[in-house]
């Protein structure tokens, strides 16, 4: 590989610090608080968090999704149901997600249990999506291996003259899934790899517990 060997790639973080004292009681309105300060930070996607699922051949699959919601229940996303993603969490509906802020040295990790979400939830998403997008989500057949992209351009083309003047309707098999968390870390970069890590728990009376987990 050209340029600095892979063992030489190193970074120390020295931007914040992150105590007890300096978060929210609320880990989701921690969340709200960190992402609007990636947001002004101008962050490229501040919402792009890699999904990672297990698959019924025992393995954790990762990609890199679109956080479109978050609120006081869970962080949705949006995906084909058919796809790698969706088999996954039919079989096993659980997922973690990790964002990454490089600008601002911090991550967040989040895992829980996964639902999708109403189809009302997702109509009212799917109507605000560009046409194009909507389009799509008719074209793709998620994950299925195709011959080539002329397939995909072909079936855009038929698709833009059915649906021609016309409302775009949301797939059946398109929609939103809410990851509800049981943990959700927040984690900010220091010096000499002694990071700040700040775990929010839930307990067993459904309350949150703030813990600092060592770097």
């Amino acid at each position: 590989m050209a340029g600095k060997k892979l063992a030489d790639l190193r970074k120390d973080y020295s931007l914040n610090g992150l105590t007890e004292e300096d978060v929210l009681a609320n880990p989701f309105l921690q969340f709200e608080k960190w992402f609007e300060e990636a947001q002004s930070a101008e962050v490229i996607e501040p919402n792009a968090m890699i999904l990672s699922t297990l698959g019924g051949d025992g393995y954790p699959h990762s990609r890199v999704v679109l956080l479109k919601e978050v609120d006081s229940t869970g962080f949705v996303f949006y995906t084909n149901y058919n796809s790698h993603k969706g088999i996954d969490l039919t079989i096993h509906p659980v997922a973690a997600l990790t964002f990454w802020w490089a600008e601002l040295e911090r991550q967040v990790r989040i895992f829980g249990d996964v639902q999708k979400v109403s189809d009302a939830e997702s109509d009212a998403y799917f109507s605000i999506r560009p046409r194009n997008s909507q389009l799509g989500a008719w074209v793709s057949e998620q994950s299925e291996v195709i011959e080539n992209r002329d397939v995909l351009t072909k079936k855009l083309s038929l698709l833009e003259q059915t649906f021609l003047d016309q409302v775009v309707p949301r797939p059946l098999h398109w929609g939103g899934y809410r990851v509800i968390p049981k943990e959700i870390e927040f984690w900010q970069g220091r010096p000499s790899r002694l990071h700040d890590r700040i775990r929010y728990r839930i307990d067993v009376d459904n309350v949150w517990k703030i813990e600092r987990l060592s770097p």
